[in-house]
Formats: C-alpha cells, structure tokens, sequence
C-alpha cells in the first residue's frame, strides 16, 4: 500500500514573520496602574485591620472630645481676655485638640509598619514582586492622613455641638489642608523612624518623650502673650502652632484672608499664607529626610 507523506503542518504564522509591525502586541505593562492597584490594596488592608480592632480609632475620637468638655469647663471662669478676644476657652482650645489629636495620631504611624518588621509580614513584602516597595509607605501615609482627617471632622462637629461654632466652607477647607499638610509631615517622620529604630519600644519611647512636651511648647493650651519670653520662643519654632493658630483665627474671625496676621512672633507677624508655607516646607523637609533611608531598606 502506498501513500504520499505528508510533513507535519508549521505553527509558524509566516505572515507575521512578513511583517512584525502589523501584528506586535505592545507589552509594556502599565507601570502606574499597578503601583496604584497595589497602594489601594495594601491600604485596604491596613482599615481591614481598624475595622477588626477599632478600638485605637474610638479612644482617639473620644479622648479629644473628653479634653473639649473637661478642658472647656476647667477655664471657663477664667478672667477675661485672657484668651484674646473669647470669652470662650472651647473656643479657643478646639484649634488646638484638632491639631494635637492629628499630631498624635501622625506620631503612630510607624507603629504597623514595625510590628510588620517585627512579625516578618514586611519582609514578605520586600520579596514579593511589587512595581514598587514604595507603595508600602504611600499606603500607611494615605491611611494615617485619613484616619487623621476623620478625627479632625469629628472633633469640629463636637466643638460646634460645645459652643465653639463653625467655620464657612471656606474655612473647612482651610482646615483640612492644615491637617493634610501636617499630618503628611509628621508621618514621613514616624515611618522614617520605624525603619531606622530597631524595634517598637524605641519607637514608642521617642513617640512618648516628643508627644507632651511638643503639646506644651505650642499655643494649643494657651496664647504666646500667657507665656514667658524663653517659652515664647520656643513655641514659634514649633510646627504645631503654625498650624494651630491659622484655624483658630478661622474660629474668630469670619472674614479672613492669606495676609491676615494670625501670630505675632518675636521675629515679626506671620500671617496665614505664612504659616501654610511653614507648613507646606516642613513636609517637604520631612519627606525628603527620610529618601534616603528609605532607599535602603526598600532597595
């Protein structure tokens, strides 16, 4: 019996060896997108945990509210314009515990990412195939900045409910840049610590140490005219009032602009445009502080 064999067929597309331009596939993958799929990814995970264990959340939400109605009530026979011009010490101290209780909060933010060093869920990280390891710390910022602003919008509410009133839209918006620009500040500091210390209670030991001194040397619990001259001088080279006293102006005075004068330091006035920009180099200065350390951890 005979046959004619035939060769076996070629998978070759000899038309796309003709011509390659007609039929590439453009393979390039979407750097961007995927570090943004990762960011959103980690950060979900971060407020799976808070919504696991709120606990830290509460008790940072109540704990300023508590300083409002006790605080309020310890001054409130206070003589007259001891405070500027508020008969109202809520008034005068809600500026202050909005910005503190960011503060605060901000201060923590290295916390998770130690305790992921710590139980190794950070090295597992660093091996895994991300765009970028720099998603990691952009997801524990977004999640402090917004629990931060989230704490901020409760206590405004509260100080409303106490007396103290309420800023215009205007004003809101003023406060969440405040908030945004010194959260962002003081957590490029925290995480920038939590990959330099070797191990939580360090971490907590600096956050201890800084947390009520920095509290005391601002003008969150009384004006700089209250102070003594050595304090004063102190508390106009600490961030925190340049971010206190633009919303407490906010607070008393309903028309207000970027060249109303909201502190007299010893150097002169600083006016609100003023203190955003001390605001905004100060965020700067703590984020690129910290690109170098970065870079060599997450290498």
């Amino acid at each position: 019996m005979s046959g004619t064999v035939l060769p076996p067929k070629s998978d070759i597309n000899w038309q796309q060896v003709a011509s390659p331009q007609v039929y590439q596939v453009d393979a390039t993958p979407n750097v961007f997108g995927e570090f943004v799929q990762e960011t959103l990814a980690l950060t979900r995970r971060l407020f799976i945990q808070l919504q696991r264990r709120p606990s830290t959340l509460i008790a940072g939400i109540i704990q300023p509210v508590m300083w409002l109605v006790l605080f309020g009530a310890l001054f409130q026979n206070a003589p007259k314009g001891i405070f500027g011009n508020t008969t109202n010490y809520g008034q005068f101290l809600g500026a202050g515990v909005i910005v503190f209780t960011a503060f605060a909060g901000a201060l923590n933010a290295g916390l998770p990412v130690m305790f992921d060093r710590e139980f190794g869920f950070l090295n597992r990280l660093l091996v895994a195939p991300l765009v970028s390891r720099f998603s990691i710390v952009l997801a524990s910022a977004i999640f402090i900045i917004s629990q931060s602003l989230l704490q901020a919008a409760v206590i405004v509410t509260a100080a409303a409910f106490l007396g103290a009133g309420l800023p215009n839209a205007a004003g809101l918006g003023a406060i969440v840049l405040i908030v945004f620009l010194l959260a962002l500040g003081v957590t490029a500091i925290s995480l920038g610590l939590a990959f330099t210390l070797p191990g939580h209670i360090e971490l907590i030991a600096v956050i201890f140490v800084s947390n009520l001194p920095l509290l005391f040397a601002s003008t969150a619990l009384a004006p700089l005219s209250f102070m003594p001259q050595w304090l004063q001088v102190v508390a106009t080279l600490n961030p925190l009032s340049y971010a206190i006293e633009p919303i407490r102006y906010l607070y008393l005075h309903k028309d207000w602009g970027l060249n109303s004068v909201v502190m007299h330091a010893f150097w002169g006035d600083v006016t609100f445009g003023g203190a955003l920009l001390v605001l905004l180099g100060f965020a700067l200065v703590a984020l690129l502080s910290i690109q170098p350390q970065l870079r060599r951890t997450l290498a």
